[in-house]
This record gives structure tokens, sequence and C-alpha cells, in this order.
């Protein structure tokens, strides 16, 4: 039953693969690869770009269904369909369908005529069958991470409240009291646990690492990373991935411009007199409060980390690879 309504609810236009697991915009969209910081200004893909859930009904059959909806710019899109709902929300975690539309007066189109099509507009995404009758429509949601505005506990380090950035080498503020990338702490940690919100620019038109990347280091040494993966596989170098040692159990990712969380939990490496290492750090990481990390052995310092390993306590610091992001309500729970 699952393979047949996944062919008659999936396959309007959709490829079926395997999963193997400042200025608002910060340059001008003539030049190509621009990048807005605020919806009035991502412009109308922005609207249609997101993710939708709901219910598909055939045969007697009802089951749920998840969408994601990934702007590639110029009116052009991606779309990641996942059986049983949104990734965190009902997703088997195996099956997954991709596919591409494209958008005309503020309508998005995905068909084929051999199974049927999808329209998107005004939040909402419509499904019809090869003979054109509905079979469910899904609504747009807008996913919060459960930890989003967490408070920091009693004997926190408040490393960032919106107010000053007295604990940041060089830090930068925004107008509207958030924080830029390109900074470490003048505050140092051994074993921690962090809590992070960052908000991805919107850069429909770049891809890979070239959209909204910036990464966040343990002590300088141990990077999550950050990028725009919405909709991605899931890889040590995306969204949830610790850089060039492993990857993601499950891509978490929101859409851009939407605040997001990492929560971390690190215990430092440990070293004798002689500065050998003698056991490798750990960590744990929630993405949007999700576990994507559990309890992970770092084998060594991550691809270009500030710091090489060593026993002295070290940063967090908030890279800048040339793309525009924005932190907020940032604090550390030293552990003894």
């Amino acid at each position: 039953m699952l393979r047949r309504w996944m062919c008659w609810s999936l396959c309007w236009g959709l490829t079926s693969v395997t999963v193997i697991a400042q200025p608002t915009i910060a340059q001008d969209k003539k030049a190509g690869n621009w990048a807005a910081l605020t919806e009035k200004d991502a412009g109308e893909d922005f609207s249609l770009q997101g993710e939708y859930s709901g219910d598909l009904s055939g045969d007697g059959d009802v089951k749920k269904l998840g969408l994601q909806v990934i702007a590639l710019g110029n009116g052009k899109f991606a779309a990641v369909a996942y059986p049983g709902g949104l990734p965190g929300d009902g997703w088997n975690r195996k099956d997954k369908f991709q596919g591409e539309g494209q958008a005309d007066s503020g309508t998005l189109k995905f068909s084929n005529p051999e199974h049927g099509s999808v329209e998107i507009k005004g939040g909402k995404a419509a499904v019809f069958n090869k003979d054109k009758q509905a079979i469910g429509t899904l609504a747009k949601v807008l996913r919060k991470s459960p930890t989003l505005g967490q408070k920091a506990p009693e004997g926190a380090v408040v490393l960032f409240d919106g107010k000053d950035v007295s604990h940041w080498q060089g830090g930068k503020v925004t107008d509207d009291g958030l924080l830029m990338e390109g900074t470490s702490s003048t505050d140092k940690f051994g074993s921690f646990k962090l809590h992070l919100e960052f908000m991805l620019s919107f850069m429909p038109n770049a891809r890979g690492q070239g959209r909204a990347n910036s990464g966040c280091y343990m002590q300088g040494r141990y990077e999550t990373q950050i990028l725009d993966s919405f909709g991605l596989e899931g890889k040590n170098n995306e969204l949830g991935g610790v850089y060039s040692i492993k990857d993601p159990d499950l891509n978490m990712a929101f859409p851009p411009l939407s605040w997001q969380t990492y929560d971390v939990d690190f215990t430092a490496a440990t070293f004798d007199a002689a500065g050998k290492k003698t056991a490798n750090g750990r960590m744990t990481v929630l993405l949007n409060g999700v576990k994507v990390q559990d309890n992970i052995e770092l084998t060594h310092a991550t691809t270009a980390s500030p710091l090489k390993e060593g026993p002295e306590p070290g940063p967090i610091s908030l890279q800048n690879h040339g793309n525009p992001i924005r932190f907020r309500n940032i604090w550390v729970v030293p552990k003894k």
C-alpha cells in the first residue's frame, strides 16, 4: 500500500531518490549573488519557498506528506517531498522525492502528465492526480525551534544579549541589535554547554558552500557548520554537520531568514603533562531542538579551525565566510 500511495501522491513531477543520508541586501540584485536579510527585500520567490504539510487521500487511504520548496533564483525552484511528514515531524528518514518547477505570476507549478500536478499559491499547495482531481492540500508551516528564546540559566556566561559586544573581539552589532559574523569571544572555555541563535541570509542564486556560509567553532577548534542547507541531503559540510568529521543524523535545517538554534554539549579533549592528547573531545548537537550529533568523538581539529588542538581553553568563534549571517541570544554554561 505504501508503494502504491507514493506513486499516486508523490509522482507529480518529482523523481524518486535513495537517501544515503547593515544593509538588508548585501549586494545589488543585478549583480547576481545578492543576499537579503529581510523578507521584504527577499522578493516574491521567497514567499513561495518554505515548508508545507498536510494529508493526501486516495483509494480510501489517507497519508501525511511534507514538502520543502527551495528557491533557486529567477523563478526556478527545487522541491523535496517526504512521505509521513517533514524531517523531525513524521518523515521515515528513508524515502524522499525531488523535482524542479517554475513560478509564473505568483504561482509555482510542478507537473507530470502521467501522474498529476501540484500548484502552490498563497501559502497553499494543491495536489491533483493525473485526472486533475484534487487529492489534498498542503498548508505552509513556519516551524520554530523549541529552544528559541531560551533564557540563560544561573551560572551562564552571557556572551551576547543584543546590548553590547564587550565579550567579542572586534564584534559588530547591527542597528536592530544583532551580532554579525566574523568574531571570536574574548572569554575562553574548557568543557561547556552552548546556546546559539542564528539567521541565514536568503541567497537564491548561490549554490553549495556559497549559500549563507559561516560556522561556529567550539574552542576555536571544532566546527558545527552553518550553511543554508534547506532541502539538501545533510552532509558534514552542511548545517548540523561537524565539519570534516561527521554528517548530521538528520537534516533539520529550516528555510533561510528563519531564526534557528544550536544547542551544544561540548567536552574538551584531555592532554597529559607532556602535551600529548590522551582522550578526544566529544560533542552532542541539537539543531532546532532535534539531536543531530549524539556524543560523537572529535578525532581532530576541523578544517580551517582558528586554533590547533591543545590543552588550553579556547573561544567561541563565528566564522566570516563572506556571507551575511546574524546571531543573537548566545550564552555558555561552563562544565565543572
